[in-house]
């Protein structure tokens, strides 16, 4: 079971999309709006900063990406985790599921959050935006694959974006839509996901019987 961390398991897109709307403000660039904003979650870094600033110079991103790490981190500590992620991912690790997480947050980023959360030890593989090429191109669950020695008809990857379901696609993986995150329903729903669900509860459920 691969996962998507923000807007899958933690509940942490009204952050990033505030976060990101300051680092503009911060730097007199043109703030997104926040339909911009959501579209980016999921992607690296830079195809990220090509989206919600185009036709700005690539040499400025990384002082947007210093801005919006500074005010990321102010929110952070109150960022939760969706309801139920702490016992359900502990529950299929216990029954000898191989979990993973596919991101587009940085390796920082994420081990920063496993620490917090202290679900660290319940993910047996990670792949973050800057070790593969971004989604929606299938090389970070190809690289997950590849380290658990499984296969795409034995993967499962589930996500809130259209970013995770085309990435799925293209990998040839099996895909479940977590709606209640970054992007509108129809639009995951477009992708042909294998189920796509309302609310974390319904992830758990549906995972639990059919996963």
């Amino acid at each position: 079971l691969v996962f998507d961390w923000d807007g899958t398991l933690m509940d942490s897109t009204a952050v990033i999309v505030a976060s990101l709307q300051e680092a503009c403000r911060d730097l007199g660039l043109p703030v997104p709006s926040g339909e911009r904003a959501h579209h980016i979650i999921g992607l690296g870094l830079h195809d990220a900063m090509a989206h919600v600033l185009p036709g700005v110079d690539p040499g400025i991103y990384p002082r947007v990406v210093e801005r919006y790490g500074h005010h990321f981190r102010l929110r952070d500590p109150e960022t939760p985790l969706f309801p139920g992620v702490r016992e359900a991912l502990r529950a299929f690790s216990e029954n000898s599921y191989l979990l993973a997480i596919a991101t587009g947050k940085s390796r920082r980023g994420l081990d920063r959050a496993l620490d917090k959360t202290g679900l660290r030890e319940v993910f047996h593989a990670t792949r973050c935006g800057e070790e593969s090429t971004s989604k929606p191109h299938p090389g970070m669950l190809n690289d997950l694959i590849d380290m658990l020695g499984t296969a795409p008809a034995k993967t499962l990857m589930i996500g809130d974006t259209t970013h995770d379901l085309q990435m799925a696609i293209n990998a040839g993986v099996a895909s479940v839509a977590a709606a209640y995150g970054a992007h509108p329903r129809e639009q995951l729903a477009a992708l042909r996901p294998l189920a796509c669900l309302d609310q974390p509860r319904e992830l758990w459920n549906w995972l639990n019987q059919n996963a």
